[in-house]
């Protein structure tokens, strides 16, 4: 038996074949159906803390991404046009009607590609932690992303990251590859203006107030969405036309918003009003 053999037999979740990725994924709870996806590096288990909150009124389906948690890697660039690809064919796979996608840094990223790409199956659209230009970044962090890479495999060992991949991928050996890959799309250059601009899914931006980018840049993504232009009125009537909405949450940065109560409080909020 192989490694990922072995690994399918005792995994919570299934697999389905997808774009040529065999990509798991873990189904929870009951209700709307929400498409969860993780940030870099990590897994569907990043968000255990707030899974209880999440699955009380939805099924949530978490995702494991290209090469990342039980999804094996494939011979393709990490894109996040290419892993939002995916997403669509695993909404088709399980025969969802347009449920809401969820996505937080990396997988933010993914969320917003799918809407970009598939909008007509996608319901409502949450991105959180997910900058629209590799220039939002602030310096010094870029200068940290253009470190990662393969060679700082030996030095991540005592990571969370480490010890998650090696738990549960079904190739724990690939994880100087994974570095490499995800390195590699951190130095790409992007700007996703006019792509967010001609946006039609209803979509909440969500940052830390301290995030890897300033509260500023979210800003200007909420108002490329019509956000932020006027006042919205007492029934809300000067709310921004396609539904769109903006939280910044206090006291919390990049490295734990993910598993926050009000991240999960201000997702639900957005997704469930008004149905």
């Amino acid at each position: 038996m192989t490694t990922a053999q072995r690994d399918e037999t005792r995994a919570p979740g299934r697999y389905a074949d997808v774009n040529g990725v065999h990509l798991y994924y873990e189904t929870h709870g009951e209700g709307r159906p929400m498409v969860l996806l993780h940030g870099g590096l990590t897994s569907g288990e990043m968000f255990a803390p707030i899974l209880p909150a999440l699955t009380a009124k939805h099924q949530v389906i978490l995702v494991d991404l290209q090469g990342h948690g039980r999804t094996a890697d494939v011979d393709r660039p990490l894109d996040m046009a290419l892993m939002a690809d995916d997403v669509a064919a695993l909404i088709d796979y399980l025969g969802l009607d347009r449920p809401d996608v969820v996505g937080y840094s990396l997988g933010g990223g993914v969320a917003l590609h799918t809407a970009f790409r598939h909008p007509g199956k996608v319901g409502r659209l949450v991105a959180a932690s997910a900058h629209i230009r590799r220039d939002a970044v602030y310096p010094e962090m870029l200068a940290q992303q253009g470190q990662v890479g393969a060679a700082a495999a030996e030095y991540m060992k005592d990571t969370p990251m480490y010890e998650l991949y090696q738990r549960v991928a079904p190739r724990p050996e690939d994880f100087p590859r994974l570095l490499d890959k995800i390195g590699a799309a951190m130095r790409k250059d992007f700007d996703l203006t006019e792509q967010v601009r001609a946006l039609r899914v209803p979509t909440l931006i969500v940052a830390a107030d301290a995030d890897m980018a300033p509260p500023s840049h979210f800003v200007e993504v909420f108002g490329l969405l019509d956000g932020g232009r006027r006042d919205g009125g007492w029934a809300g009537e000067g709310r921004p036309a396609g539904g769109h909405a903006l939280a910044v949450l206090p006291g919390l940065t990049h490295y734990d918003i993910d598993r926050s109560p009000l991240f999960a409080a201000v997702t639900l909020g957005f997704l469930d009003r008004d149905r």
